[in-house]
């Protein structure tokens, strides 16, 4: 699965390992923002904060897991909590052909959840100096 790699390096909480996983013009596409983070630099960074705020390696967990391999794609459904909140979502990953993510975006559900996982983020976001997207 195209999937695999990014997966098992997510639930070991090892974001920090993931660079050879993403084109170098990767995007990810926020649940809270409308433009995207272009560039694995970016997109690695805000992977980063994800970690600390999602509990990725802690209580964060995959749940399912789907994938289409002839139109690379693959959607990950996750579960955790966060100040509380139960949290749930999907990331949804594009590759392109040779296997390297070239998009990242990730939904979350219910809106009380979003709330709390946004403002979480762009609590770090400040903290590490990583401003909106341009």
């Amino acid at each position: 699965m195209l999937s695999a790699r990014f997966r098992t390096a997510v639930e070991e909480g090892n974001v920090d390992k993931m660079p050879e996983l993403f084109h170098e013009d990767a995007a990810f596409r926020s649940p809270v923002l409308f433009k995207p983070y272009e560039g694995r630099d970016q997109v690695l960074k805000v992977l980063g904060v994800a970690e600390r705020v999602l509990g990725i390696g802690e209580r964060f967990r995959y749940v399912h897991q789907l994938e289409d391999p002839n139109e690379r794609v693959a959607m990950l459904e996750f579960a955790t909590e966060v100040d509380g909140k139960q949290v749930e979502g999907i990331d949804k990953l594009t590759f392109d052909e040779d296997g390297r993510i070239i998009e990242l975006k990730v939904m979350l559900r219910p809106a009380s959840a979003l709330e709390v996982v946004g403002a979480r983020m762009a609590e770090e976001f400040q903290r590490v100096g990583l401003g909106l997207p341009s």
